[in-house]
């Protein structure tokens, strides 16, 4: 249940908003009465047959929670063995009648006015708060449309990785090569030395196409494939993106270079549209033979 507190000054800044109702703790009200909050309740319990629900009511648990929530590390309301109990303009006219001090009737006054001053500052500001209840539908309605988005990525074939999520991304793509059963190419402008670490014990044939004058050298390519001789490097600029290729069949898509996974929030995708899987393939095929 939603707790929203009134930001007025005195009195008024001790009325909230609870339940569509605006009311008062009842331990400030025993702080305005010079009575303690135990004796006040007491009282109530006494005469609980003038109090129906619209005059009082106790804050669920849940309710407690999100109020002293807004309290902070406050103690104004904790260090109790129940949650609160608390009372709307009706309650406070009718702890009136049990409550006979004069501290307490001079106190029922102030309150009651600062209740009926409040009813019309909302009534004044209804448009104020008619638009923020549609700024928080129009955020609520962003946030479903962010978790369907994110929801896609539940799919075996589609996985998201954020910032430092490196070993499960290293994991996830070693995982990819694994799969392949003869061929593996992988397209990535940017690969470098780290690259080879990762396919070296793949037991394929492997080949990489990447730019030019990259941080993948001639004399790393030589000295790799002097003890594994299963790599072939392309070097070409057609691509923007990054793909892996299995077999000349199964494609992903890889929003971010190899050596700079775990960096920034990024995505691996497996291609399933036969179209695009075709032509990147003839594409692929027409520079690698």
């Amino acid at each position: 249940m939603e707790v929203i507190i009134k930001k007025e000054k005195n009195i008024k800044d001790l009325i909230y908003e609870i339940r569509g109702k605006q009311v008062m703790l009842d331990s400030d009200l025993a702080i305005l009465y010079d009575v303690e909050t135990k004796a006040l309740n007491r009282q109530v319990k006494r005469n609980i047959e003038r109090f129906d629900e619209d005059f009082c009511f106790q804050l669920t648990n849940e309710e407690y929670k999100n109020l002293r929530y807004h309290f902070g590390t406050s103690s104004k309301i904790g260090g109790r063995r129940y949650n609160p109990y608390v009372f709307t303009e009706l309650g406070v006219t009718m702890l009136a009648g049990i409550l006979r001090s004069k501290i307490a009737i001079n106190a029922n006054k102030r309150i009651i006015r600062a209740f009926v001053s409040m009813r019309h500052y909302l009534i004044d500001n209804k448009d104020i708060y008619k638009s923020i209840s549609n700024i928080n539908n129009k955020l609520l309605e962003h946030d479903e449309k962010i978790e369907k988005i994110f929801s896609k990525f539940d799919k075996e074939s589609e996985y998201l990785y954020l910032p430092g999520e490196i070993y499960d991304s290293y994991s996830k793509v070693l995982d990819i090569f694994k799969s392949a059963n003869k061929e593996l190419i992988i397209i990535d402008g940017y690969a470098d030395k780290s690259l080879l670490d990762i396919i070296k014990n793949l037991k394929i044939k492997v080949i990489i196409i990447t730019k030019e004058n990259n941080l993948l050298t001639k004399v790393d390519i030589d000295k790799y494939n002097k003890q594994y001789s299963n790599l072939k490097v392309i070097y070409n600029s057609t691509f923007h993106d990054r793909y892996f290729i299995l077999d000349n069949n199964t494609i992903y898509h890889c929003g971010t270079s190899i050596n700079r996974m775990g960096y920034k929030t990024f995505s691996i995708n497996k291609i399933e549209d036969n179209i695009i899987k075709n032509v990147l393939v003839k594409n692929v095929y027409s520079i690698t033979e």
